[in-house]
């Protein structure tokens, strides 16, 4: 039976889908679901909360990705914390030059559930032998290991209750350590329209702990807004790859398959409108 699926923004608004129960689970963590939708296909929803989509997954992955691992000369090091859908990963063995992507996913069932009914989203990542999964904190990781990322991307759920934390200049500081020299972290904070307090929280969290921030933005149709992202590190500063550049290193690395980032969208997404610039300022 169809139902309406909301995913609500803040208080007063939201976006909705119909669609139609597939699965429904709670975890020790949090309430997992699966809808099928004629709009996005199938939808992953955790504790209510629209995460990906069959369809538009490709909006958020290769941009929460690509601009930061194309900007860096040659990432061989990538560690995902969250991420259990594996779009992420996918995006990041994309690249010839990586050697390992180590995903840190919380919830097992997360990765149980993606792996049986989001093969569209993860394109057979978990089946590369260069992935890594553990299964456990991300932070408790994060505060232990010994390695050196050249990318470490943030793909988690809102900061929403106990996932404020996740959003702290702590929080942070443990990615900023885990990172190699000209490494960079990535992450998503959210939409500026709707979420403009909790956008500017994060980029200033961001802004206390690394010497560059580069916010960029991009519609996500499943969001139902413009979402925002972020580049941070030491040195890596994304804005300075020309779009011919982009599109050598692309195909130097053998990055095949993208269906919307390359060298032009790579310019675009950091071009601030004004109300983002005051917002950030």
């Amino acid at each position: 039976m169809s139902e309406r699926i909301f995913e609500r923004l803040n208080d007063s608004s939201g976006a909705w889908f119909d669609g139609t129960l597939v699965e429904r689970r709670q975890t020790p963590f949090q309430l997992l679901e699966v809808y099928e939708t004629p709009e996005l296909g199938r939808i992953f929803r955790l504790d209510g909360f629209n995460m990906t989509s069959e369809r538009d997954e490709f909006f958020y992955h290769e941009n929460l990705i690509h601009p930061a691992a194309i900007a860096h000369p040659g990432p061989r090091q990538a560690l995902v914390i969250g991420g259990g859908d594996g779009g992420s990963s996918k995006e990041l063995l994309r690249h010839a030059t990586i050697e390992r992507v180590h995903m840190a996913e919380l919830d097992p069932d997360v990765i149980e559930i993606s792996k049986r009914q989001f093969g569209k989203v993860h394109g057979g990542a978990f089946d590369d032998p260069r992935l890594q999964v553990t299964v456990g904190d991300g932070l408790a990781y994060l505060r232990s290991t010994p390695v050196r990322y050249d990318l470490v991307a943030m793909d988690l759920t809102d900061p929403v209750g106990p996932a404020v934390e996740l959003y702290s200049p702590a929080t942070f500081a443990l990615a900023k350590g885990a990172l190699a020299e000209g490494g960079a972290l990535v992450l998503h904070v959210g939409s500026p329209f709707s979420h403009p307090d909790r956008v500017r929280r994060t980029i200033s969290a961001l802004r206390s702990v690394f010497p560059l921030v580069t916010p960029y933005f991009v519609h996500i149709p499943i969001y139902g807004s413009i979402w925002g992202f972020a580049v941070a590190s030491g040195s890596l500063d994304p804005r300075e790859v020309e779009p011919a550049e982009v599109e050598s290193r692309l195909a130097a690395r053998g990055v095949k398959g993208l269906r919307y980032y390359n060298g032009d969208t790579h310019r675009a997404v950091f071009a601030l409108p004004n109300y983002v610039k005051s917002l950030l300022a």
